[in-house]
């Protein structure tokens, strides 16, 4: 996985996260919408027939003195601790 900074600023963070599609985009957007300090979380994906990008454009923006970066963190971290879950109960069920 690729990630390459558009934009930073205090409140919004555009980054692009090469080689990922709508399943892990669509993942990791919902879990950064449950993540504290986040107020938007978007992404977009434009195929390549359109002469857009092909790789995923994140969008956070964060409130209440929350840094991008840190809400991104936490937002994979949540990911990480779901999937960790997963197969652990998934595991214990066979």
């Amino acid at each position: 996985m690729e990630l390459r900074v558009i934009e930073k600023s205090d409140t919004e963070l555009r980054i692009e996260i090469g080689g990922e599609d709508h399943t892990f985009m669509n993942v990791l957007k919902g879990a950064l919408l449950e993540t504290e300090g986040v107020a938007a979380a978007t992404y977009d994906l434009n195929p390549e027939q359109s002469g857009g990008q092909t790789d995923p454009l994140l969008t956070i923006k964060t409130e209440g003195g929350v840094d991008p970066l840190d809400a991104l963190e936490a937002g994979a971290q949540n990911v990480k601790d779901k999937t960790n879950a997963f197969r652990e109960a998934f595991e214990s069920a066979a």
